[in-house]
């Protein structure tokens, strides 16, 4: 278990090792017993991130031509299904060079725009580049000369893989063996940010030019069965709104059209951009400066202030026939704040609440709306 911690927050949370890693240590253990006739108790492996893990080879085999072990994922406090996944390295001598390939459970990329051109393994560059310095250095330490084909298997990776975002993301068939770093580090952020961009580069590529974006499954629902958009082209950024607008200027989108829950989205009005609440709430203050700003009285606003939900605000400014005068105000302020973010690039929202029964969007979305229902 490697013992590396870092601070999140105010928690103290350990590290773990990505698949890439475990890739690469099986392949130098497996390496190992094929040159010296035995496996070795464990293999060290210098991570590309600078931190050292010793690893236990499991499930070990062995023929007169090849050798095959195992090397067990740990994801550390990392919440990743991956974490216990059995990552195999079968290798065998070749004539020459060191040939990389996917077995059982390692997924097929079926769509351009990611790591692997199509047909290739779902075994990433950095991954790639760590498995065959291991592979190298067990033959330079062995003094061999040659080749090596090294295989890549997940037993369980076709079952892991349905609880991914491998099958959206057009890779087919198993999981992906990732890591630029070899390092997992618990800071689901990076992660869920990192997923965001693949989708959007992989939407680019296809031609995509007009981005439909989502926080979360809420949005994702409201686009789908309320608004009768076309989902293919969508992505979901979770909170952070920002970032994945940032990535769509660097990749030339034409136009996002971001559709969420209000009480997520009205954050924008106050120009917050990572509307997790840990990061900034924001929404009482968006509420109560717009119903200001709509004339609403003080002890309407006193309520707003005190209202625990977005939608039990709602409530409150429709009693006061204030609700699409208020509606109308956010949706003005989080356009106004989209499109400082994005630039050249059009971006337009809906924010909705079904609790509510209402939703608003900002001046621009009713064009987006026709583009993503006629595709």
């Amino acid at each position: 278990m490697l013992e590396h911690y870092i601070s999140v927050g105010q928690q103290r949370m350990r590290c773990g090792y990505t698949t890439g890693t475990c890739a690469a240590g099986a392949a130098r253990a497996a390496a190992e017993a094929l040159f010296h006739g035995r496996f070795p108790d464990q293999v060290r492996i210098e991570t590309p991130a600078g931190i050292a893990v010793s690893l236990e080879p499991e499930a070990m085999q062995r023929g007169r031509m090849w050798a095959s072990c195992g090397i067990r994922k740990d994801g550390g406090d990392d919440c990743d299904v991956t974490s216990g996944a059995l990552i195999v390295a079968t290798v065998r001598r070749i004539e020459s060079g060191i040939r990389i390939d996917g077995g059982q459970g390692v997924g097929r990329v079926t769509r351009p725009g990611l790591n692997q051109p199509e047909g290739a393994a779902a075994i990433n560059t950095g991954p790639r580049r760590m498995i065959e310095e291991q592979v190298r250095q067990a033959m330079a330490e062995a003094g061999q000369t040659g080749g090596m084909e090294v295989v890549i298997s997940v037993p369980d990776g076709d079952r892991l893989a349905e609880k991914t975002f491998n099958p959206r993301l057009g890779i087919a068939g198993g999981i992906s063996i990732l890591g630029s770093t070899g390092i997992v580090r618990p800071m689901s952020r990076q992660a869920l940010i990192d997923t965001t961009r693949v989708e959007m580069e992989v939407h680019r590529a296809e031609g995509v030019t007009d981005l439909l974006m989502t926080p979360g499954n809420y949005g994702a629902d409201f686009a789908a069965h309320r608004l009768a958009l076309d989902m293919r082209r969508a992505v979901q950024c979770s909170n952070f709104i920002g970032d994945a607008l940032d990535h769509a200027v660097n990749l030339g989108f034409a136009s996002v059209l971001l559709v969420g829950h209000i009480g997520k989205l009205c954050k924008l009005a106050a120009g917050i951009m990572d509307t997790h609440s840990r990061a900034a709430d924001g929404r009482r203050e968006v509420f109560v400066t717009h119903a200001a700003l709509c004339g609403g009285t003080g002890p309407l606003l006193q309520k707003l202030y005190e209202a625990v939900t977005t939608d039990a605000a709602l409530e409150l400014l429709t009693g006061e026939g204030l609700c699409e005068a208020v509606l109308s105000s956010i949706a003005g302020a989080a356009g106004e704040n989209l499109r400082r973010r994005g630039g050249a690039m059009n971006v337009q929202a809906v924010l909705f609440s079904q609790a509510a029964g209402c939703s608003v969007m900002t001046d621009g979305a009713a064009e987006l709306l026709e583009r993503h229902r006629n595709v």
